[in-house]
């Protein structure tokens, strides 16, 4: 889906499918080509078994057909279970770096 144009740093989002309610206030899912259960807070009591979510992060590392999601904690998927939300634009400097004297 977004396999070339994914760098470290952008925003990108993960489609999860919710297991359960762990507690009150926390809900279980499965992320695609994840092979470890995640759990989630969900502040609305609403969420049903089977419903899709999206889960959003930055990219910290590439490897690959694999990337790297801060979904607190670290989540490698397979690029094409990735959708890209925002890209990532290093900052500018306004002032040069240079003495001007």
């Amino acid at each position: 889906m977004a396999r070339g144009n994914i760098k470290v740093g952008d925003e990108v989002a993960v489609t999860a499918v919710v297991r359960g309610r762990v507690t009150p206030d926390r809900i279980s899912v499965t992320i695609p080509s994840y092979a470890f259960p995640h759990s989630v807070l969900d502040s609305t009591s609403n969420a049903v078994i089977g419903q899709h979510m999206e889960l959003t992060g930055h990219v910290t590392r590439i490897d690959g057909d694999e990337v790297t999601i801060s979904l607190r904690p670290l989540v490698t998927v397979d690029v094409e279970h990735v959708r890209m939300v925002q890209s990532y634009v290093s900052p500018t400097r306004k002032t040069p770096l240079v003495d001007k004297g």
